[in-house]
């Protein structure tokens, strides 16, 4: 049987400790990464900023986003995507 495990790479737990825009609960949602607490989602704003909005087009769509939030939601996504998945056997 193959299951799969992520290997942090150097300076992920640091990237992360920083990151004090991001929050994470349970009942806003569904525990997906946050902005504040808000109901603005990491992915919502990483997926706007893919689409071809700017930084200030976001900033004046929503006018309770600061720079920073933005800016922690990308640095969150660039690190998430330096994970790496091993295949692990357990035999």
């Amino acid at each position: 049987m193959t299951t799969q495990t992520a290997e942090r790479p150097v300076g992920f737990r640091d990237t992360f400790d920083t990151l004090d825009c991001i929050t994470q609960n349970p009942a806003i949602m569904g525990g997906k990464p946050c902005i504040r607490g808000m109901r603005v989602t990491v992915g919502m704003i990483v997926g706007q900023i893919g689409a071809g909005e700017t930084i200030d087009e976001l900033l004046d769509d929503y006018p309770y986003l600061e720079r920073e939030d933005i800016m922690q939601a990308l640095r969150y996504a660039a690190a998430l995507c330096q994970w790496r998945e091993v295949a692990i056997s357990s035999e």
